[in-house]
């Protein structure tokens, strides 16, 4: 063992021993969480993809990965619940932040949760772990909240940062209210930082290592980093050097590439034999004319494109902290912010991805690759990003800590959810949360640590897991999941929309019981119907009347 080893963990056991606090001689880990943007659960390799995604495979593959982990199925709550170990709406983010350069949406006081900002109820990890010790820094998507100074990242316990305060940006030339800030200052014109013209995901990577690097010649703190890729949220931008990789890969159509990617799941053990293949969402593939066929396969090809390209950035970073011997003590995280993402209509919108200059240069939805490519992401589930059935709020999770976490070839089943992360990255860094901040109350955490997960252990979780988004609404407790969508009126939640699933048998929610089943569903929604009472869902006044964000 190294001589510099042996002293610091003679430092700690001295600090502890003393009652002194863990910052005189810091072998805490390093935090790096990665989100990817509207990826699907079954895009990347170690979870049924064919894309070529060969960094995240061998951190899945030299660590955990968890088959049931929830997100919060919509960008902005996931985030706020990511960032807070809190549910969304705690934070005032329960349904989306505000729109840039706009008001709407900051409802006021009398919507304490869809203000569409961070609450200052809530503490980001980041002001957590800064006064624990730790250094903080952001590269990549913030969206939660920029319509004052006060919410930006630097404000909320980031030392440093880089990336986009919205929620998405043209990936070759980011400009405007979409553009990117680099600390608390507009970036107009950002250059690139490769050989290769400027690339949103090349540059998150490099600023994050650059973080890094100045970190470690300064106080050499343990860090927490939170990469926030736009990757693979539209616009479908990418380099032609990974889009050609896969030009005409995709020829064979949504409908056997649902069947190879069900088909490598089932031999992975990642989804059981007995779970039916959800239905389609559109159309059958065979039913488009040639034409039509080849330019969804070059959509599916920009989408692959920038999953592969993220990978590869993921790798250039886990090259870094190996080469600076920083690899092994560094708990990463990987996932994706929602299910992949139906937005831009049945087939991706009307941009022509044949017309390179003007897909380059469009922001928005139209450069997508639509539901029916957006139902092949999320083999086996049902639905999308919005929903809280299976494929709007199921993603990956890996999570690698060679110093911590014991390679395992099987899956974790054992649910959890955003809410876990909190309590767990304070549990490894030793740090405290407050139940007062700043002369503020602050709400007190309701997630469980995932550290006896990372052994192998069970979790024991005692409650069910909740979830609402835009009156989508889930519960799960045990095998039972209860799920309905748009299931709100004004003031109350009506019961004819509830379904019920018994996911050990059927977690592609294929066969509804809530009919065979009315006292469970009714107890269930109760418990429901309680929480979202409990931290702010309902009642919304029947007067409110916001428009659907953009």
């Amino acid at each position: 063992m190294p001589l510099i080893t042996l002293l610091k963990r003679f430092a700690l056991s001295l600090a502890l021993l003393g009652g002194l606090t863990l910052s005189a001689a810091d072998d805490r880990p390093n935090v790096i969480i990665i989100l990817a943007d509207d990826m699907g659960f079954s895009d990347i390799g170690a979870y049924g993809g064919e894309i070529e995604t060969p960094t995240l495979d061998k951190l899945a593959a030299g660590g955990m990965k968890f088959s049931r982990f929830y997100n919060s199925a919509r960008c902005c709550p996931t985030r706020a619940s990511l960032m807070t170990g809190l549910h969304p709406h705690q934070t005032g983010i329960g349904w989306m932040t505000n729109p840039p350069q706009s008001g709407k949406m900051d409802h006021g006081p009398e919507f304490p949760s869809y203000r569409g900002f961070l609450n200052r109820n809530s503490l980001t990890m980041a002001e957590v772990l800064r006064e624990s010790g730790y250094a903080t820094f952001l590269a990549g998507k913030w969206h939660l909240g920029m319509n004052a100074q006060d919410r930006w990242p630097l404000q909320r316990g980031f030392e440093k940062f880089y990336g986009s305060l919205a929620g998405a940006t043209n990936f070759f030339t980011p400009e405007g209210a979409r553009g990117i800030t680099f600390q608390n200052d507009p970036v107009p014109e950002p250059e690139s930082t490769t050989n290769r013209r400027y690339y949103t995901t090349d540059a998150f990577t490099d600023y994050a290592m650059t973080f890094i690097r100045e970190e470690k010649a300064a106080q050499d703190r343990p860090f927490f980093l939170y990469l926030a890729y736009t990757a693979p949220h539209w616009p479908l931008h990418a380099h032609q050097e990974e889009v050609q990789k896969y030009v005409g890969k995709y020829m064979a159509g949504w409908d056997q590439l649902r069947e190879t990617r069900l088909q490598r799941q089932r031999e992975l053990g990642l989804i059981d034999e007995g779970w039916a293949l959800s239905d389609r969402s559109f159309k059958a593939w065979d039913e488009l004319d040639l034409a039509k066929q080849k330019e969804m396969d070059l959509r599916m090809a920009n989408y692959a494109a920038m999953v592969d390209r993220m990978d590869q950035n993921i790798g250039r970073l886990v090259d870094y902290l190996k080469a600076t011997d920083q690899f092994d003590n560094t708990l990463i995280l990987f996932m994706s912010d929602n299910g992949a993402c139906q937005e831009g209509g049945k087939l991706g919108g009307k941009t022509d991805p044949y017309d390179l200059a003007t897909w380059e240069a469009t922001y928005g939805a139209g450069p997508s690759y639509g539901e029916a490519w957006a139902n092949a992401s999320n083999t086996p589930f049902r639905k999308f990003k919005h929903f809280t059935h299976e494929g709007g709020i199921s993603t990956p999770l890996i999570a690698h800590w060679p110093q911590g976490i014991t390679p395992r070839a099987d899956w974790y089943g054992e649910p959890a959810t955003l809410i876990d992360l909190a309590p767990t990255v304070y549990e490894l860094a030793h740090a405290s949360y407050p139940q007062r901040h700043a002369g503020q109350e602050i709400h007190a955490l309701s997630g469980i640590s995932l550290m006896p997960a990372f052994a192998g252990q069970a979790i024991d979780r005692a409650e069910p897991l909740f979830f609402e988004h835009e009156d989508n609404a889930a519960l799960l407790d045990g095998k039972w999941k209860l799920v309905g969508s748009k299931v709100s009126v004004p003031g109350e939640v009506d019961a004819s929309k509830w379904e019920l699933y018994d996911l050990e048998n059927d977690r592609t929610e294929t066969r509804d019981l809530a009919a065979s089943h009315p006292v469970k569903v009714a107890r269930l929604a109760d418990r429901w119907s309680d929480w979202a009472a409990g931290i702010g869902v309902y009642p919304k006044p029947a007067s409110r009347a916001v428009p659907e964000p953009k």
